[in-house]
């Protein structure tokens, strides 16, 4: 059972100021954040952020999930190890609503260090409001499921 309406949040070192705007602004749209960190500026290692994350979202504990680091790739990379979970970089609003439409992607991935944080929060509301059309595109999301097997 997915938690509606609830978002996991993490990042590596290189992103915890964009991470806690991000908060806040999602906050003030009245979703329920779930912030797992990092708090201080200590060089920190994103694999464990962004499995950290993805394990709250495939677990159902959380609905959707966004996870930053310098580019948004590496964390990505190691959110989409996590069985269940499909996340995708963006840097662009029209990209993150595809994700969601076409893709029922359940986590974004941002890069700090790529978009500024106008922008950022332009592609988190893009990828928040966004809802799977399915149909055909509820045949291609199974065929990527099926490649976890």
């Amino acid at each position: 059972m997915t938690a509606k309406n609830r978002v996991v949040l993490s990042s590596d070192h290189a992103a915890i100021e964009l991470r806690q705007s991000v908060v806040t602004h999602i906050k003030a749209q009245g979703w329920d954040v779930v912030d797992i960190g990092p708090t201080t500026p200590e060089s920190t290692h994103y694999p464990t952020h962004g499995e950290a994350a993805a394990r709250r979202v495939a677990s159902g504990d959380c609905q959707l999930g966004i996870i930053l680091c310098g580019t948004g790739q590496g964390i990505m990379l190691a959110a989409n190890k996590v069985k269940g979970i499909r996340c995708g970089v963006c840097a662009d609003t029209f990209s993150a609503r595809m994700i969601r439409q076409h893709n029922d992607a359940n986590m974004l991935s941002l890069g700090a260090r790529v978009v500024g944080e106008g922008l950022a929060l332009d592609i988190v509301d893009a990828f928040l409001t966004a809802d799977f059309e399915g149909g055909r595109h509820a045949t291609r999301v199974e065929m990527i499921e099926a490649l976890e097997n």
